[in-house]
This record gives C-alpha cells, structure tokens and sequence, in this order.
C-alpha cells in the first residue's frame, strides 16, 4: 500500500494557476492577504477545498477568529454506555470544561476501512475543530505522527510518546503510585510479590512496571516475578489458574494487577482464587493498580489507586485552550493518583 500523501500549497498553486506565493498570502491570511483579487482568493480556496488542504484553517485565518469548537477524538469505542465505564468521567471532565470556557464539543468516531483513523484520503477529519483532545488504548501513531507534522493542536489523554517528537498530554502518574503501592506491601511485611500486566508495551503499561520495579529497588528486595495477560486471551482463567499455582509454590504473598478498562482480569482472578479454595486477603494480598468501582452490594471493594480522571479531562481541554493561545511548545501534566485502603491487602500469614 502506498504512503498517504498531503496535499501542499504547490498543489494548490497548481491546481488554481498561480504562484505558490499568492496561496501562502491567501491561506496566512494576515494584512498582505488584501493584495490578493477575490476572485484568485476563491479560486485559491476552492483548489484547497478539493485537494483536501488545510481549508478549515484558511477560513479560520481569513475571518480573524477561531471556530469556537473543539473536537474529541476517541482511537477505539470508548463512547459509554452506563456510568460505570472506564472512560465516562473523563468525557464529563472535557464536556465540562469546554461548556466552561464557551466553546461548543465536536465527537469525532470516524473509521476508516474497518479501523478507526483519523485520515481519510490523506484529509485530516479534525480540522473542523480548532483543536482536539485524544484518547484511547490502542492509538494509530502514524495519525499522530501526521498531526505533528501540519502542526494540528491536540493534547492526549495519557501518556503517548512518538520517536524524536514531544506530545501534549495530561497523564496520571502510573510510577509514583505503583511505587507506593509496593511500599506499602512491603511495609505490611510481604517479600515475595508478583506483577501481572498486560502483554502490550503502551506507555501506561511501561509506567507501572517502572513502578513496581522502583518500589522493589526502594524496599531492597531482589528482582520479583512479572508476568503478562493478553488483552484478549480466550483462556484468561486457565492461565489464572496455573499462574496462582506457580505463585504459591515459590511463596508468592502479593500481587499486583493492571484491572484494564473493564476489570476482567481482576474478576477472573477473584474467581480463580475462590475455585482453589484461596481466601483474599488471608491468603493472598491483590492490589489493583488502577481504580476499578466496587462491585456493588456485597462486592469487594479493591485495594488500590485512582485516576482523578473527570479532572484530567478538564485539564486536557485546558492546556489545549493554552496551546491555541500560545504554541511555544507541548504542555504536559502529570497528576497524582489517589490511594484507596479496600480490603484486599493485608499482613502476609
């Protein structure tokens, strides 16, 4: 398959029959842009409109303002269906705080070919927003790469990183609070522990197993167990199964787990433990490293950490607004998650 390409302002000059130098005065538009007849301004404009130019942002330019919308863009189907939803409260958060600041919220799911992208033909399908604000697990970095390189304002949900390039972002700090999370084990008196993340290498994944290793450094125990769960593994039970026997055989006391979004593996693990007659914590700690809710009535309630995540959403739109005053460089946030006592942590036996 052949690169995507973006038109440029050559095309465009081409496209309408004039110099490269009257589309930068028209597509600019600052005072200069006067000079230019109107019917080579529309002719210059309708070219851009074809070929899938910036023209959102030509108009923009030429009106003197902004459009007053900002977009957010979700990577995969994150739209919620109940209150429960792992990404609920940070839509709350940027609807909110774009109400706040007078601006008007475009949702943008877009797909493209079976797959969510934002590009389509080589246009970028955002452009209608003076900027966005970006979530998801599972990103298309080329999309992201290609935001870069117009110079399209957008601040992520969480940390993302591209090679060589610095991204905008409001993250929560994944390190800090695992760490803390092992201190504390390692406080109640528990020396053999186990992590168990997500077989991927997203950012948010790295950042806890930086964690878990700085805490380990931290309370002077040697190297400790860590351990992958596929995303989607059909077998997660059985895998939980043989996983609890290896732990207990080689005097595992804790474990630390990735919830995910929906707290499956957390659920299995709970079930896993009640099939083998393992009482939580008596028998084994589980520290969850993120903020599943409480089950409901009856339900455990987890130890673990939270994400203010309606805050990050607001914080998100705000540094987006700071961007779109003021692009002297990316802006990044990192807030501390809040520790949650729950009741399955206790003393080793």
């Amino acid at each position: 398959m052949s690169q995507r390409r973006r038109p440029t302002q050559v095309d465009i000059a081409h496209a309408a029959g004039v110099s490269q130098a009257t589309v930068s005065l028209v597509i600019s538009g600052g005072h200069a842009s006067g000079q230019v007849a109107e019917h080579t301004r529309a002719a210059v404009l309708d070219a851009a409109t074809k070929l899938g130019y910036t023209v959102n942002t030509a108009a923009r330019s030429l009106k003197g303002g902004r459009n007053k919308m900002l977009g957010l863009y979700a990577f995969e189907p994150v739209f919620p269906v109940d209150q429960r939803d792992f990404y609920f409260p940070f839509l709350l958060g940027v609807e909110g705080a774009t109400a706040d600041f007078g601006y008007d919220l475009l949702l943008f799911s877009s797909v493209s070919s079976g797959e969510r992208r934002i590009y389509s033909d080589g246009i970028n399908r955002l452009k209608v927003a003076d900027g966005c604000v970006l979530l998801g697990r599972h990103i298309d970095r080329s999309d992201l790469a290609d935001l870069v390189n117009e110079g399209f304002p957008f601040v992520f949900i969480g940390r993302r990183e591209l090679p060589g390039v610095e991204l905008s972002y409001v993250a929560p700090d994944y390190v800090g609070a695992t760490r803390d999370m092992v201190v504390r084990l390692t406080d109640l008196g528990h020396r053999r522990l186990a992590y168990l993340r997500p077989a991927d290498q997203q950012e948010p994944t790295r950042d806890r197993e930086a964690g878990f290793r700085a805490g380990v450094d931290e309370a002077g125990l040697p190297e400790q167990a860590v351990h992958e769960m596929p995303d989607d593994a059909s077998d997660a039970e059985a895998r939980l199964a043989a996983l609890l026997e290896r732990w207990l055989a080689d005097g595992v006391t804790a474990v630390l787990i990735d919830p995910l979004e929906d707290d499956r593996t957390i659920a299995a693990l709970e079930r896993v433990a009640a099939e083998a007659g393992l009482r939580i914590p008596e028998d084994l700690s589980v520290a969850v490293l993120g903020g599943p809710m409480p089950s409901g009535p009856g339900g455990r309630d987890w130890t673990r950490f939270t994400l203010p995540r309606e805050e990050m959403g607001r914080a998100a739109v705000a540094l987006l607004l700071e961007i779109l005053d003021d692009d002297t460089g990316p802006r990044r946030l990192s807030v501390a998650c809040t520790a949650v006592d729950g009741d399955s942590v206790g003393r080793p036996r």
